[in-house]
C-alpha cells in the first residue's frame, strides 16, 4: 500500500510537469497518454505520431504538424516508452494504467476525443481520394487502419454532437471509402483472402449496426438513406449484425422499424437475427426477440404448429420463431447449448415453443452439443427439462454420455450418469462411452463409469477391441 501511494505522489507531480511545459508540450504529453491509455490496441509510433497531428475537424492533414517520437516521448516526461521490438509506444508500467483509470478527469471525455479524431481523419481528402479497391498500401496513412477498426467503437463508448456529424459525413460516402474495405476484411477474419476481396462490403447501416450506435441508426433510417432488409454479400441483414455483437439498443430500434424482416435468414447459413444474438450468448437482445414486443406464449399452455404468418395476424404482432431451424438444422437452443450460453437456453427453455431435443442433420441434440463441449450448467438446465431425452443417438450412434466421455468431461458424465442412461449403447464403430474414454486417456472419466455395477470391462468394437485394450495401445 506504501509502495502504491508513494507511486501515486509521483505520478501527480509529472502530470504536473506535464501541463506546465510550455508551447504544444503539454497538450501532445497529455494527448499521447490519453492515447496510449485508451486505445483499443497497442498503438504504432508511426500510428500515435499521426494521431497527435490530427486537428480535429479540420479538412486534411498538415504533415509539419506530425511530431517526431523523440518529442512524444520527451512531452510524456517518461511517462511512455517505445518497444524496439514491437514498434508500438505503451505506458512506463502497468501501476501507471490503473493510475490513469483512476484519474479519468485528466482527459475530459476521452473516447469522444478519440472517436472525433478518427473521424476526422477518415474524412481527410487524402483518405477520401485512396482507392477503396485492394490492395491497398498504408504507408503514407499509418493511422488509416486504426481509424477505420475503431471509430465506431470509441464512438459507442461516448457520443457527442461533432462524431455524430463527422459520422454521417463518412457513411454519406462509405460504400465507395477505403475504411469500409478495412472494417471489412477485420470482421470477416477467418475467411480468405480472395474470398474476403471478391465480395463488396457492407453498406452504412451494416456498419453502423456492427459498432451498436443507436443515435446514428436512427438518422440514417430517418434521412431513408438506408434499406432496413438490405443485405451485404454474405447475405446478412442490419439486424442480424446489430443481434450477432450484441447491439441491444440498435436491435430494439430496428425492431421496431414496421418494414423490417426480422424473421428471415442470410443467405449462406439461413441463419435468423434471433439464431445469431443466441449463439453469441446476448441475453438481452434474446429478451428483445422473445418479449413483449413480440407473442408472449405464456398465455396458451401449447406448442404452436400454426404459422408465424397466422400468429402475427391472431395478435397482431410480430411472432418471432424461437425453434427456427438453419440449413443444417441447428435451432437457436442449438446454438446457445453448443457455444454454454446458459442463460440463453434457460430463456428458450422457458418458451412452450421451443423443442428441446429438436437435433440437426447429423442427429445432434442440443444436449450432446453441451456434453460434447462440457457445458455443465447448460447439461443440468437440459437434464431438469422433462422433455428432454438424455440417451438419443446422433446418426453416428453417439450418446450425449459417450461425447461427454469421449472429450473428457467428467461433470457432464457425471450429471448424465445421475439420470442412469446406458453406459453400453455403441455406435457406428461400436465404441461406448468406456471405450471413448479409455482410448483418449480420460482417467477421471473412466473412473466413474467403473463406478457402475453395471459396467462391462469386457466389451468389444466391431473390429473386437476393448477399453482396456485401447487404453493399452495409446
Amino acid at each position: 500500500m506504501r509502495g502504491g501511494l508513494g507511486l501515486g505522489h509521483a505520478y501527480d507531480a509529472t502530470i504536473r510537469r506535464i501541463n506546465a511545459q510550455e508551447g504544444d508540450g503539454a497538450r501532445l504529453g497529455m494527448t499521447a497518454l490519453m492515447w496510449i491509455s485508451h486505445s483499443r490496441r497497442p498503438l504504432g509510433v508511426d500510428e500515435i505520431c499521426h494521431a497527435l497531428a490530427v486537428e480535429i475537424g479540420s479538412a486534411d492533414i498538415n504533415t509539419d504538424n506530425v511530431p517526431s517520437i523523440r518529442t512524444v516521448l520527451c512531452c510524456c516526461q517518461g511517462l511512455a516508452v517505445a518497444d524496439e521490438v514491437s514498434s508500438t509506444i505503451r505506458l512506463i508500467h502497468f501501476t501507471l494504467k490503473e493510475y490513469l483509470s483512476g484519474h479519468a478527469h485528466l482527459f475530459g471525455r476521452a473516447h469522444s476525443k478519440m472517436a472525433e479524431t478518427c473521424l476526422t481523419y477518415l474524412n481527410f481528402q487524402a483518405i477520401t481520394d485512396l482507392s477503396a479497391s485492394p490492395p491497398h498500401d498504408p504507408r503514407g496513412a499509418p493511422f488509416l487502419e486504426y481509424s477505420s477498426l475503431y471509430w465506431g467503437t470509441h464512438m459507442r463508448m461516448d457520443l457527442s454532437a461533432l462524431s455524430r456529424s463527422l459520422a454521417l459525413d463518412l457513411l454519406g460516402r462509405y460504400d465507395n471509402h477505403i475504411s469500409a474495405e478495412l472494417l471489412w476484411v477485420s470482421v470477416n477474419k477467418g475467411q480468405s483472402a480472395a474470398y474476403i476481396r471478391s465480395i463488396k462490403p457492407f453498406s452504412a447501416l451494416h456498419c453502423i449496426s456492427y459498432f451498436g450506435i443507436a443515435e446514428v441508426a436512427v438518422d440514417l433510417i430517418k434521412t431513408k438513406r438506408s434499406d432496413v432488409n438490405q443485405r451485404d454479400s454474405m447475405g446478412l441483414t442490419p439486424l442480424m449484425w446489430a443481434a450477432k455483437h450484441g447491439r441491444q439498443r440498435v436491435v430494439e430500434l430496428l425492431l421496431q422499424q414496421k418494414q423490417i424482416q426480422h424473421q428471415i435468414g442470410d443467405t449462406k447459413y439461413s441463419r435468423t437475427a434471433l439464431s445469431w444474438a443466441a449463439g453469441g450468448g446476448h441475453e438481452e437482445v434474446v429478451r428483445l426477440f422473445l418479449g413483449p414486443l413480440f407473442f408472449n406464449p405464456e398465455s396458451i399452455g401449447r406448442r404452436w404448429g400454426k404459422t408465424p404468418q397466422v400468429m402475427s395476424a391472431v395478435f397482431g404482432k410480430k411472432y418471432v420463431n424461437p425453434d427456427r431451424p438453419d440449413k443444417g438444422g441447428q435451432s437457436p437452443l442449438w446454438w446457445a447449448a453448443r457455444n454454454g450460453h446458459d442463460r440463453v437456453v434457460e430463456l428458450l427453455l422457458g418458451r412452450e415453443d421451443v423443442s428441446p431435443d429438436r437435433p440437426d442433420n447429423y442427429g445432434q441434440t442440443p444436449l450432446s452439443l453441451a456434453a460434447w463441449g462440457g457445458h455443465d450448467r447448460v447439461v443440468k438446465l437440459m437434464l431438469k427439462c422433462k422433455d428432454v431425452d438424455p440417451g438419443i443417438p446422433s446418426k453416428s450412434g453417439l450418446t450425449p454420455l459417450s461425447w461427454a466421455a469421449r472429450n473428457g468431461r467428467a461433470g457432464a458424465v457425471k450429471l448424465l450418469l445421475g439420470r442412469d442412461v446406458s453406459i453400453h449403447r455403441p455406435d457406428y464403430r461400436g465404441e461406448t462411452a468406456l471405450s471413448w474414454a479409455a482410448q483418449n486417456g480420460h482417467e477421471g472419466v473412466v473412473k466413474l463409469l467403473l463406478r457402475r455395477e453395471d459396467v462391462n470391462l469386457n466389451g468389444r468394437n466391431k473390429k473386437g477391441v476393448t477399453a482396456l485394450a485401447w487404453a493399452a495401445r495409446n
